[in-house]
């Protein structure tokens, strides 16, 4: 259950990083604005899940980011107008 809980917010935390930059660079405000709280409580997440990581924790960890930057690439060009 833990790797799940890390593999998710890991995703989560990725996607909303990706999400995040796209924001910024293309001035988007209110949408960087919000995606500071999905950035926050990823991290609280892990913070306290990832210290009693084993093997397959950290492999959650790992596997889950590339998935999620390509995602986020994705969805915004899809749901942010320019």
């Amino acid at each position: 259950m833990t790797a799940l809980i890390i593999f998710g917010s890991t995703f989560i935390l990725v996607f909303a990083l990706g999400f995040q930059s796209l924001n910024v660079n293309n001035g988007h405000y209110k949408a960087a604005f919000f995606t500071s709280f999905a950035i926050a409580l990823s991290n609280l997440v892990l913070f306290k899940t990832v210290p009693q990581a084993g093997a397959m924790e950290i492999a959650a960890y790992l596997t889950s980011g590339p998935f999620a930057i390509i995602a986020s690439m994705w969805a915004h060009k899809r749901w942010v107008k320019k």
